[in-house]
């Protein structure tokens, strides 16, 4: 018999009996994939196509008691694991090298119940598909601003979104999830059930555990007034700071984001892009000293359904294109850092490349910051160097430029990171992201996962 070569969660080499591989596939539902099956090279793609890992086993589960099963037998033979839903991780830690990949990409159900204003969804869901079935009862929640996104990754880091303001993060809206612990135990966890655990999955992403269903609380969401202000490069630096001011005194419905980035015409632009979630006619009266501002080049702000807005920057985030990220927030746009971005942005070294600008107020920020693991409700901004390109002999160029736009940023940014954000930074950017909530997330770390098998994420460390 065959034995196959894994990794250990040390990183040391190990071997699994043919045997105990084909018992562990035939206690599934979903299918067990190991190199050289069909369906294998697909399973292990990401968003970034900088990230090329090749799992032992991949788990493509159908259900809670595969996903159970999976979490066991990872255990059981001290697998390093990695859990892949919607695949959008820009660090890569979805897929693992050696180990066992947990898929629930396939756990695509989604139930609506609109006279309760909830709705009860599977991992494998991307926040396109649960805004399609939600707006079809005039009803949405918090799940980001790209379609492709996965919601399990989204909501368990935070879930920005365009509703962020108005109804706070995903994790605000998320009423319960069922997750499946390191000990392979289902458990429910709400504000009243394993209320500690429940505490922990908002805002501290993969590191208890699978979670196999989410149930959020739905808001009526009609058609949004948003779009986009485009201004020419030269207008950026004056019109940075007028966003400054703009977004210093929105009204909860009124979110705002900006970006510096590079048309297809080749024409480097600002574009501001807002969108207010209301009455369409008060949209129109909030946005007018907006549209007045400055000479654009196009203004695209109109009427929208909801589902469009959400779908307003997928074309810049195709899958497959080389990545690397670097973010932090800030509580306020300084001259300095609004003039070191335009600088930065002239030089930039891919035209795919944007620097955004994610503002958050309202509900977001009158959440105390140690009700959810998510802790910097303070800081209005959230800065991110999306950095893009398609040829791997570009890599270093573009690295380099990021870090040097994030050196640049660093003097006026706060100690402070949007964990689905954050890259592969080490130990002390991990802790930025969790602020004086780390102590309480390492107590629970001991109580979920005292073995750290949850370890490709932002990872909390238990005390040993």
């Amino acid at each position: 018999m065959t034995a196959l070569r894994v990794i250990t969660s040390e990183g040391a080499p190990a071997t699994l009996e043919e045997a105990t591989v084909q018992s562990f596939a035939d206690s599934l539902r979903g299918r067990l994939l190991q190199r050289g099956d069909d369906g294998y090279d697909e399973a292990r793609k990401l968003f970034n196509g900088m990230i090329d890992r090749r799992p032992a086993l991949i788990a493509q589960c159908l259900g809670a008691a595969d996903i159970a099963a999976a979490v066991r037998f990872a255990r059981e033979h001290n697998l390093i694991v990695s859990i892949k839903g919607g695949g959008h991780s820009v660090t890569g830690n979805a897929v693992c090298h050696g180990g066992l990949m947990i898929d629930p990409s396939r756990m695509k159900s989604i139930r609506v119940d609109p006279a309760q204003q909830t709705v009860r969804a599977e991992p494998g869901v991307l926040g396109g598909e649960l805004d399609r079935e939600t707006q079809a009862f005039g009803l949405s929640t918090p799940v980001g601003s790209v379609s492709s996104t996965g919601i399990s990754g989204l909501t368990l880091g935070g879930g920005q979104s365009w509703l962020a303001s108005k109804h706070g993060l995903a994790i605000d809206n998320l009423l319960s999830a069922d997750i499946v612990t390191a000990d392979g135990t289902l458990r429910t966890a709400s504000a009243t059930r394993h209320e500690d655990l429940f505490w922990g999955v908002r805002g501290a992403g993969h590191n208890f555990g699978v979670v196999t269903s989410f149930e959020y609380r739905l808001r009526p969401v009609g058609p949004v007034l948003g779009g986009m202000m485009i201004l020419p490069l030269s207008q950026a630096v004056e019109a940075l700071r007028f966003y400054r001011d703009f977004t210093a005194s929105q009204p909860d419905a009124l979110q705002t984001w900006a970006g510096l980035l590079t048309l297809p015409d080749g024409n480097q632009v600002l574009a501001i892009v807002p969108c207010y979630v209301g009455s369409l006619a008060e949209g129109e009266r909030l946005l007018a000293p907006l549209r007045r501002f400055g000479s654009p080049v196009a203004d695209t702000v109109a009427p929208l359904p909801y589902v469009a807005m959400q779908q307003i920057f997928d074309p810049a985030f195709p899958p497959g294109r080389l990545n690397y990220w670097k973010s932090a927030l800030a509580g306020r746009l300084t001259d300095e850092l609004i003039e070191a971005s335009v600088e930065h942005a002239r030089k930039v070294p891919s035209p795919h490349t944007p620097i955004l600008f994610i503002e958050m107020h309202g509900a977001y920020r009158r959440v105390g910051k140690t009700d959810t693991a998510y802790y910097h409700r303070d800081l209005q901004y959230d800065l991110i160097g999306v950095s893009m390109w398609t040829d791997p002999a570009d890599t270093q160029r573009n690295i380099d430029w990021t870090q040097r736009l994030f050196a640049a940023w660093e003097p006026h940014l706060a100690r402070a990171v949007y964990v689905n954000d954050l890259g592969d930074e080490g130990e002390d950017r991990a802790r930025s992201a969790y602020g004086d909530n780390y102590p309480r997330l390492v107590v629970l770390k001991n109580k979920y996962d005292p073995t750290n098998l949850f370890r490709l994420n932002q990872n909390i460390k238990p005390m040993v």
